[in-house]
This record gives C-alpha cells, structure tokens and sequence, in this order.
C-alpha cells in the first residue's frame, strides 16, 4: 500500500537549530531535541551535524530507539570538482555511506562544496565540471552499493547553487537531486517548476518555506545565510512566498513516492527556550499544515511506520 503524504514526512535536527557552522546560535541537547521529534509524532530524522548525535551506529541507533526515531538521511559535504580532493571525497564517501548503511539509513544528501572548510562559491571551470560529473557517478556507484540514493542537495555558498547550476547539472548528469524548495527559491530556481518538469530526478524533498525579501538582501550580500535564517528566511510551512503546497500537489500527481523532510533552518540566539516553547512551535505549525494538505484526511503519526495500523501511532 501506498504511504499518505505525513506516513512520508521525516524531520531533520537543523529545524532546531542544529548546525555545525561555528556562531549558528545555541544547540539543544539531543535528549530535548529528539523528544521533541518524537512528541510531534515525527518516526524519521536526518543526522545533523557530524558529531551532534553518536557516530558509531550502536550508540546511534540506540539513541534514537530510545525515542521511536529511525534515521532517514545524512548531510554530506564532498569536494567533487578537484581532482587533487578526489581520493579523499572517495573516502569520506564510502565512510558516510557505511555509517549510513549500518544505521538504517537510505538517502545519502550529497552536498559539493568548494572546499572542505566551506570555502566561498565561484563558478566552476569546464574541467572542473566534468570531474564534478564523474565524482557524481562515482558517489552515486558507491550509494548504489551500500543500497543508499544519493541526491544532490543544491544549496546557497556550495558548488550547486543558482538557477543556471541545477539546469546544467540536469543536462550533464544522472544524479537525483534534492528538492529544496528554500533553497531552490534563494538561488533563482523555481521549485514549482522543478517538480512540474523534474519530478524523475527527485530523490528527496526538504520542505522549506521562504521569505522572499529576506532572500533577495542574502543575495544582494546585505545578510548573511546566518543573518537572514535568524531574520526569518526559513519559516513555518504555509507563512512564506513558496507554493509549496503546489509543489506537493504537483510531485504527488508526478508518481513521487519518496519521504518529504521538514526542515526550515532555525537558529536560536538566546539560550535554550523553555519548555514547549522554541523551534517546537514553528515545526508545529509545519506539522499541521502538511496535514491539511493531506488527501487522507490520516492524522496518524508523521512518517508512520508501514507495521503502524488501527490508529497505534505516534501523535502528540
């Protein structure tokens, strides 16, 4: 049987402020932050930042069973354009590719950067590009097998960024993408019309609505990426400029069978916010938009499990 869209919807610690860029604002402890996956009836999270959760899949696996938490997905920044940085992203990729594997995971969110430490964007020579679409394949054999999907996570100040990035890399390689609407609609392209004319190569959808004003100062260098989540680039599903309604509708009659994440970068700049208050309240509000959108009418537990029936989910 065909899962409904929230039996397909995971979550991912970034909605909480879980970011490994150093000064993002203040990290919650992953007891506080999984509970609250957990609570909101989330069954699927992304990883988060290296090292926020365990890296060793008993520990991780333990951590997140504690919570009825399975892992989907991990964010992994590759450098694939250099071929001086080729042996090391092989390696780094067969490393987050086994972690994954072990813990239970099936996407591999394929991130290239322009160097290791995030160094800035510039446009890609015609070498560099080739190599970049070789490394891809490459990735994508070493996913392959491990039984994970790759998808390519375009995303603003990485080697995929704009408009004219994704088109190109849609003419020149294979790889399945990730769908972010938030940070498809900061660099130019619209998500609406990926899902309308792309809807094959998705591999995975980040649900992100955006604020179109705050995008255009981030782009115009006024604001910072930091600068502009913590000004509310990112905010709750349904208060942003983003169809993303439509972009469901549209993946929905496509045939997409995939997993939706919601995960609208937030940033916390003062402390950790009490009890039931904080990023709960914005991912909430995401919740329960999704489930308005939702055919079924189900309110079961997000990405509920296939073995979940008669109404045992998860629901706050």
């Amino acid at each position: 049987m065909t899962k409904t869209l929230v039996e397909r919807t995971a979550t991912a610690p970034i909605s909480w402020g879980i970011c490994e860029v150093p000064g993002w604002g203040y990290q919650m402890p992953p007891e506080r932050v999984l509970s609250e996956m957990a609570e909101l009836g989330f069954t699927h999270t992304e990883l988060g930042s290296y090292g926020w959760l365990p890296t060793e899949v008993a520990p991780l696996r333990a951590m997140l069973a504690e919570h009825d938490l399975e892992l989907l997905a991990a964010f992994v920044p590759l450098v694939l354009h250099d071929p001086a940085e080729a042996d090391l992203a092989r390696k780094n990729a067969v490393e987050a590719a086994t972690l994954l594997r072990d813990a239970g995971a099936s996407v591999f969110v394929c991130c290239p950067v322009m160097s290791w430490d995030w160094g800035p964007r510039r446009a890609l020579t015609d070498e560099e590009w080739q190599h970049l679409v070789m490394m891809l394949a490459e990735v994508d054999e070493i996913c392959a097998a491990h039984g994970l999907t790759q998808a390519l996570h375009e995303h603003v100040g990485a080697t995929i960024e704009t408009d004219a990035d994704v088109m190109r890399l849609i003419e020149t390689s294979d790889v399945k993408f990730v769908l972010d609407t938030g940070h498809l609609t900061v660099g130019g392209c619209s998500p609406l019309d990926f899902a309308r004319h792309h809807a094959d190569r998705v591999g995975l959808v980040h649900l992100k609505d955006t604020v179109v004003s705050v995008a255009d100062q981030l782009n115009a260098g006024e604001l910072t990426l930091m600068e502009a989540v913590q000004a509310g680039l990112f905010p709750a599903l349904g208060r942003g400029d983003v169809p993303v309604d439509q972009v469901i509708t549209s993946l929905e009659a496509a045939g997409y069978d995939g997993w939706y994440v919601v995960e609208q970068d937030a940033a916390l700049t003062d402390g950790e916010p009490a009890a039931g208050d904080g990023p709960l309240r914005d991912v909430a509000d995401s919740v329960a938009y999704l489930r308005s959108l939702d055919p079924s009418g189900d309110a079961g537990a997000v990405g509920e499990r296939e073995s979940t029936t008669n109404g045992e989910d998860q629901t706050q």
